[in-house]
């Protein structure tokens, strides 16, 4: 697989030297007779495969070897290209290091959906989305090294101070299941509660200093009382004819 990502890609660069070639036309010469939207369609595959291969590659390293030991030529080399092909696809080191946590954001978010399908009560749901989170990064091989490894003063700012990526990531998975589960909620009030909840779930990743169970029923809490209050609120501005 790694040989011929590297085989596509490196057809792809030759191709898009020379004018009038591209995809299709490669395609043409090695006789497969692509069309131009079939060309297309399969170096978005290859693009896709290859950035795969660069974030699993870059994941291991990263994970075992902190950012400090972070090395593109090593990324490229465990995917089977070049490093100036890593270069190109992230930019730098810390646009690679960005496209691993998000990735691993939404892999997070996979499992808070699975979590919050399996409880009705929105209480309950909440509180166990929080608490799957926080115990699933306390062990987290990647997270620790965010934290904790080489060169982690350079990707803590990504959790906190530069974190809009994952967090606008969250929000809108968890609006979308929150609202799809219970429609009867408005979109506004869930979107700002859903904000709040994994702002604090997040500083609790950084600096834990309480269980994970404790922590979710606290989240819980908040979430179920802004609610109620919103319901109250709207139960006094009421005022029949």
């Amino acid at each position: 697989m790694k040989d011929r990502l590297k085989g596509d890609l490196a057809q792809h660069d030759h191709a898009g030297r020379r004018p009038g070639s591209g995809w299709a036309a490669a395609g043409q010469r090695r006789g497969t007779g692509l069309t131009a939207p079939a060309a297309a369609a399969q170096h978005d595959r290859v693009t896709r495969s290859l950035r795969a291969a660069l974030l699993d590659a870059a994941t291991e390293v990263f994970a075992s070897r902190g950012f400090r030991g972070l090395r593109m030529e090593d990324v490229g080399a465990a995917a089977g290209v070049s490093r100036q092909t890593v270069y190109n696809e992230f930019g730098d080191k810390l646009g690679l290091a960005r496209a691993v946590l998000l990735r691993h954001t939404e892999r997070f978010l996979d499992g808070i959906d699975e979590t919050l399908a399996r409880h009705d009560d929105l209480a309950t749901a909440v509180a166990a989305a929080a608490s799957y989170t926080l115990s699933e990064a306390a062990d987290d091989p990647l997270l620790k090294a965010v934290l904790t490894g080489g060169g982690s003063e350079h990707m803590l700012p990504l959790l906190t101070t530069q974190a809009e990526p994952q967090l606008f990531a969250a929000r809108a998975r968890i609006v979308d299941h929150v609202c799809r589960k219970w429609p009867w909620l408005p979109v506004g009030d869930v979107a700002e509660v859903a904000d709040a909840v994994i702002r604090l779930t997040m500083s609790y990743m950084v600096m834990p200093t309480d269980p994970p169970q404790m922590v979710a029923r606290r989240l819980a809490r908040l979430a179920v009382g802004f609610f109620a209050d919103r319901r109250d609120q709207a139960d006094s501005d009421y005022e029949p004819a």
